[in-house]
């Protein structure tokens, strides 16, 4: 096998990999807070929502350290390491414990940020500037594919369902713990590059010296790069503009990958199917991610009126998503109990509104993201590892703040603070857009080349 083929392997593992782990762990936390509710086990006082609060707080910590981790250990068995954990905490649901619970939560948010670390890395390291761009595109099919699988299999599994039995459950987790597994076993399959150094050219002793060497360097890197570069960085002003969005793609994360679902899996309205709905729902987001993921990623050269009219797309697109939500879910839908709620918005609960905003809140996302990766990579191409660190710490500080109020607030009070950061981070992308137009203007350079 050629080195480009072994590679182009590499990366392809790389993705089904990911796609197997996350298959399992998107599912469970789109359910986690359904399921909980319905436990029969009065020993267990947890919850979802608080659980997912502390896996994006700790991942946020975490990434100060995990590239650190990540050289030390290497990249495919930090993978490995990171898919177990993964795996655990999907586990504790097959018998729930509240200690175990959390303690899991707390652990796989470390073990977020050294998988994703790693995955990075493995990436770069397969790729180089001519084959970036597809391995990306790959990678990110691959990974956004996961949304399909694991909610298709809770959509037929759970059809008819008005209660979640503790059989039902532990048949559900169990298969998605096997399909972690999985993918976490086929992370061996990834193989190191080849030594293109002649043979003997190098001893042991100084091979050995060499690859001290490169970690202590990445370390010290690393602590260089995220700690007096990012912080610097933070008090810039396009930095501070743009953090504003990236709050508002937390806030709208949290809602769109755990309260929605448990908003449609609490509504008694909907029948024998409310349980099934959650499945189609994540299935939906999915459709919007993917479908905006390809037209504002893949197609962005050729715009030709920058990412203005993009964001302005996601955020219409969300207020739309909102103002249907609000009025096709009741109130208090997020916090029901076990039995579900009996109450009605302001119109008789809808599946298909239900859910077609399910499509728009991934369309809408996809519209935010894109388009905050492509700034930050076009404002800091030269050193763009801070700005996406600071990018990915806010974006889960905020998530899990969102995930931590979303245990006590009714669904419209969510909505109105993401109607209202959502619309002051479109105005602060905009301030930043316009400002980055004017000096590609006044370089010369066409404004279509962004």
């Amino acid at each position: 096998m050629s080195p480009e083929s072994k590679k182009l392997f590499n990366i392809i593992i790389l993705g089904v990999s990911f796609m197997f782990i996350f298959t399992a762990f998107q599912t469970c936390g789109n359910i986690a807070q359904t399921v909980i509710t319905n436990l029969n086990d009065t020993d267990f006082h947890g919850s979802g929502y608080t659980s997912m609060s502390i896996i994006y707080g700790v991942f946020s910590a975490s990434n100060l350290v995990s590239p650190s981790v990540v050289a030390i250990v290497e990249p495919q068995f930090s993978m490995v390491v990171s898919g177990i954990f993964y795996s655990l905490y999907i586990a504790v649901f097959i018998q729930p414990a509240t200690w175990a619970f959390y303690t899991a939560s707390v652990f796989i948010g470390i073990a977020a940020a050294v998988l994703w670390t790693a995955q990075g890395n493995c990436l770069t390291v397969n790729s180089d500037e001519n084959t970036i761009g597809r391995n990306s595109g790959v990678f990110w099919a691959l990974l956004q594919s996961s949304l399909f699988f694991g909610n298709l299999y809770i959509y037929f599994a759970w059809q008819g369902k008005t209660h979640i039995s503790e059989s039902d459950r532990r048949t559900v987790f169990i298969a998605l713990t096997v399909i972690s597994l999985v993918g976490t076993v086929l992370f061996f399959l990834i193989r190191k590059q080849e030594d293109t150094k002649a043979p003997g050219e190098e001893n042991s002793t100084n091979e050995i010296l060499g690859d001290s060497f490169v970690v202590r360097s990445y370390i010290n890197f690393h602590y260089y790069v995220f700690t007096e570069k990012s912080i610097k960085l933070s008090f810039t002003k396009e930095i501070m503009l743009l953090s504003v969005t990236t709050a508002y793609t937390g806030l709208e994360l949290t809602f769109f990958s755990g309260v929605y679902g448990t908003c449609i899996g609490a509504v008694n309205r909907f029948g024998s199917e409310e349980k099934s709905l959650i499945g189609l729902s994540g299935i939906f987001i999915g459709v919007g991610e993917i479908l905006g993921g390809g037209i504002f990623g893949l197609l962005s050269k050729n715009n030709r009126f920058g990412r203005n009219p993009v964001v302005m797309l996601g955020i219409v697109v969300h207020f739309i998503a909102f103002y249907l939500i609000f009025f096709n879910m009741p109130n208090d839908a997020p916090i029901a109990p076990m039995e579900g709620t009996n109450d009605v918005a302001y119109m008789i609960p809808s599946k298909e509104v239900a859910i077609f905003c399910s499509f728009l809140l991934g369309l809408g996302d996809s519209c935010f993201n894109t388009q905050l990766l492509s700034i930050l990579g076009f404002l800091y191409s030269e050193d763009s590892a801070p700005a996406f660190a600071i990018f990915k710490f806010v974006q889960s500080i905020c998530a899990a703040v969102a995930y931590f109020y979303s245990n006590y607030f009714l669904l419209q009070w969510q909505l109105l603070i993401m109607v209202v950061v959502g619309f002051f981070g479109t105005i602060t992308f905009f301030t930043v857009e316009w400002k980055a137009a004017a000096a590609l203007v006044a370089r010369g350079s066409d404004y279509s080349s962004i």
